[in-house]
């Protein structure tokens, strides 16, 4: 794009479309926080316990490393508890073993696990055990000094962090992802990806990340966003915050790379359009050069993710009609349901000639 970055300090707020909603984004407080003993002795698990102590949340200590009190008489209440609920804990030894993450990035590590959100077609159901209760990380200096064991002199190394939660939407209570952009702003060949529906930027605008972070907002349509996003940030707001983190420091900007993951996409009536108008705001977003990636997947589900995200929203109109799809396998015999092949040509082939005729120097990284 050739339209020259504006000289004014002041970031100029976007034009709403039709489409676009523009409620005020409140951030996520916890019901009730859980701090373990072994998250007590950590420094970093002191330094969220004050975080929190300042927002006046109230806190239980617990006498043993182990969560109690999140189940419920039903599935549904189970839910609903954990989702009110913000455990301090430390990682199992077993998460500082990484694993790779393609096509996302090298290798995927974890501050936290859960998501303040509520996503009916929520990727992390079936993936994580027990209750969806929000845990975050107390031995965060213990996980970042680990991963200088992936990384080869002279050879970039990414790093995805969002794969189990949103860091975004639960940095107010825990300053972890602005501690991890930090870090990746130290290394030579380190970088950091990390994604979000919400958009509370601002204490991550002026730190030194040397452009070794890639800041990333998850959006879609507007009849996907508006029912099946709960507790998420407005499309139009995360565009609004994409374009804060992307615009120079000298333009009230954070400097980053960004990115964008337009996930989960479905061929709901008239997608076209709706895809449309959602590529034409971000297009107002990002009116100016920037380090752009794209990241293209379609929604997917398995037999395990179906069955709880049933009883998380047992009301929910998302489309999980296995008739309708078609079955895709992986190496180790997991079953995927996906759109059959002629309607993932036509998605596939919309997104790819509208993203390059209003991004020509953006990078779509995949298409799934």
């Amino acid at each position: 794009m050739s339209i020259a970055i504006p000289t004014s300090t002041t970031i100029a707020p976007l034009q709403d479309s039709p489409q676009s909603d523009t409620h005020k984004t409140r951030l996520w407080m916890p019901e009730q926080v859980l701090v373990t003993p072994a998250a007590l002795a950590e420094p970093w698990g002191q330094q969220i316990l004050e975080r929190v102590r300042s927002l006046n949340l109230p806190i239980q200590e617990l006498p043993r490393n182990r969560l109690t009190g999140l189940r419920g008489e039903s599935d549904r209440e189970t839910y609903d508890i954990s989702k009110r609920t913000l455990a301090i804990v430390t990682s199992a030894p077993s998460s500082l073993k990484l694993s790779p993450i393609p096509p996302s990035a090298d290798w995927q590590f974890h501050i936290a696990e859960g998501c303040p959100a509520h996503c009916q077609y929520c990727y992390l159901a079936g993936s994580l055990q027990g209750p969806p209760v929000i845990r975050v990380f107390a031995n965060l200096p213990q996980i970042l000094e680990n991963l200088a064991n992936y990384e080869q002199a002279g050879k970039p190394t990414s790093y995805e962090v969002s794969c189990y939660t949103d860091p975004l939407g639960i940095e107010h209570l825990t300053g972890s992802l602005a501690e991890c952009i930090r870090y990746f702003g130290t290394r030579e060949d380190g970088y950091l990806r990390w994604v979000s529906k919400f958009d509370n930027v601002e204490p991550l605008l002026g730190l030194p990340h040397q452009g070794h972070t890639r800041c990333r907002m998850s959006v879609n349509a507007a009849p996907v966003s508006r029912r099946f996003e709960g507790g998420t940030a407005s499309v139009s707001a995360r565009l609004q915050a994409l374009r804060r983190l992307a615009l120079p420091v000298e333009c009230g900007g954070g400097d980053y790379p960004v990115g964008l993951v337009i996930a989960p996409i479905m061929p709901m009536e008239d997608w076209e359009e709706h895809y449309t108008t959602l590529l034409d705001d971000i297009s107002a977003a990002l009116d100016f050069d920037c380090d752009l990636t794209v990241e293209l997947i379609s929604h997917r589900f398995t037999p395990g993710s179906k069955e709880v995200l049933n009883t998380w929203y047992p009301n929910s109109k998302l489309d999980m009609d296995e008739s309708t799809r078609s079955v895709k396998r992986n190496k180790f015999g997991g079953t995927k349901y996906v759109y059959d092949a002629d309607t993932m040509k036509q998605l596939r082939r919309f997104f790819e000639q509208e993203i390059a005729r209003r991004f020509p120097t953006a990078q779509i990284l995949y298409w799934t």
